[in-house]
């Protein structure tokens, strides 16, 4: 048999680490960057510097700019690119195929967010912008902080598709000696855990930019997993799923670890910074405030109670002091756990 090739658009932080993970287990991989330059160094001195230093890339790995080109003879696709992108970026890979459709493959989501406008969730906007079967879109969350993969250092994830089959293939795409999927079919609640913890972790970063102890930040984390399981429930979701690996488990590694953005956000905010400033420093793409807005609009047609999201978007958008706003979620009336 021979080997899987996948293409992968977005050739950032996670869409690269991706591809090593594809590599790894046995996987031709092609890249699409944006830059031209980017491309070309993955292609020619197997580095994507910019996102992961001066690791080197198998030659199984290689990248183009060329969208035409990209879907060429592969076997699947990965969407590695931010939310608020997904549908201009389906929209132009659509117009560079023949008869402006994508091929009957399998369509990966890696992408953890919720669209601003539509508050729609990754696979819906797959389904309406790429014109595709939702039985032949996986998505694809968990604790998957992209250093410590490209490390090659455990890590275990989800894959959710409405298609038992499909979950199970693409499992086994990424299945490796340090990487293992579990499979689900429950993509809502895999979808919704993945794009509010990113909320949460802004709360939690926050919280150590004030000094705060690991009392504060243990308590952010569970009343968030609570908020989790409330949309989810709200959703329609499985609420097994927010206690497994794309529910708590995402949720504590994006909220307990330096290593994400989302986290570094919500420090440098508790830290004093402005919103544009905080982004400049984190440098790379953070979900966390676009999302928290999204899932703010949501919780409220839904009527479900998510505090630490609404006090999140007091802070990024109405400029609520944010000593002010933790000070009022812990002076919440008292209610049953």
């Amino acid at each position: 048999m021979s080997a899987r090739r996948i293409a992968i658009i977005g050739a950032g932080s996670w869409g690269t680490t991706f591809s090593l993970v594809l590599a790894r287990a046995g996987a031709e991989v092609r890249l699409w960057a944006r830059r031209e330059e980017t491309a070309r160094e993955i292609a020619e001195e197997h580095r994507n510097r910019a996102y992961l230093g001066d690791r080197e890339l198998p030659e199984a790995i290689t990248a183009t700019s060329d969208l035409a080109a990209v879907l060429e003879g592969v076997d699947g696709i990965v969407l590695a690119v931010p939310a608020q992108s997904l549908r201009k970026n389906l929209g132009r890979l659509r117009a560079s195929q023949p008869g402006g459709r994508l091929p009957e493959l399998p369509v990966v989501s890696l992408i953890k967010g919720i669209e601003r406008g539509t508050d729609a969730r990754m696979s819906s906007v797959i389904v309406e912008a790429g014109g595709v079967d939702p039985r032949r879109i996986a998505v694809l969350s968990g604790p998957n902080l992209s250093a410590e993969i490209a490390a090659e250092e455990p890590c275990a994830s989800v894959v959710a598709s409405a298609d038992p089959e499909l979950a199970h293939r693409v499992a086994t795409w990424c299945a490796g000696p340090a990487f293992r999927a579990y499979t689900s079919v429950d993509v809502t609640g895999v979808e919704i855990a993945g794009a509010v913890k990113n909320v949460i972790a802004l709360a939690v970063g926050a919280s150590a930019g004030l000094g705060l102890g690991d009392n504060a930040r243990a308590s952010l984390i569970t009343r968030g997993l609570a908020e989790i399981a409330r949309l989810g429930a709200a959703s329609g979701a499985d609420a097994a799923t927010f206690a497994g690996l794309a529910g708590m488990g995402d949720l504590v590694a994006t909220c307990a670890s330096p290593l994400s953005r989302n986290h570094r956000l919500g420090r440098a905010l508790g830290e004093g910074r402005s919103v544009a400033e905080a982004v400049a420093l984190v440098g790379q793409t953070a979900e966390g405030v676009e999302t928290a807005r999204a899932v703010a609009e949501i919780a409220e047609g839904l009527g479900v109670d998510m505090p630490i999201t609404r006090g999140v978007v007091d802070v990024v958008d109405r400029g609520r002091d944010i000593t002010e706003t933790t000070a009022a979620l812990l002076a919440r009336s008292v209610r049953p756990e």
